[in-house]
């Protein structure tokens, strides 16, 4: 089998450039075990509902009370917020949610950012393509503009 190599070494291709510590292996295959194994039961889709309505009257709350200071209405709001989510990583698609945050952060950490100087050369490519494709439709507008007028026959006089 031939191994591809991606032309930067930096840059990882489809095969990633370092391999994931053990410790995050772990945790996502018993994560994905766990969320094989489960089916959307009827508890599930109880906890998911009530922690959509908790959220809901969280909200209600914050704004029925008004009369109440600032300060205590936004720390009652956001513990309820914290509980609802709570409540939602309980069930199956709340860990799977979850488990997508934790592969996502991972997989941020291994993005190779462009350096400054190849931002700035790309971002002035880019200006410099808008600038010229403006000036190639200016000037078959304006083309094509008169051609219309001396058709017309206003152009003859």
């Amino acid at each position: 089998m031939v191994e591809q190599r991606s032309p930067k070494p930096q840059v990882g291709g489809s095969s990633p450039s370092w391999p994931a510590s053990p410790a995050v292996l772990n945790k996502i295959k018993i994560l994905m075990n766990s969320q094989s194994e489960e089916t959307s039961s009827l508890v599930d889709v109880v906890k998911q509902v009530s922690s959509l309505i908790l959220a809901i009257a969280g909200l209600v709350a914050f704004y029925q009370f008004s009369d109440v200071l600032l300060l205590y209405r936004v720390l009652g709001l956001v513990a309820v917020v914290l509980i609802a989510f709570f409540i939602f990583f309980t069930t199956a698609k709340g860990r799977s949610a979850w488990l997508f945050a934790i592969e996502s952060k991972y997989e941020f950490r291994r993005v190779v950012w462009p350096s400054k100087d190849e931002t700035v050369k790309t971002t002035l490519l880019v200006f410099a393509m808008v600038l010229l494709v403006g000036v190639i439709l200016w000037l078959l507008d304006t083309f094509l503009f008169w051609a219309i007028q001396f058709l017309m026959g206003k152009g003859a006089g």
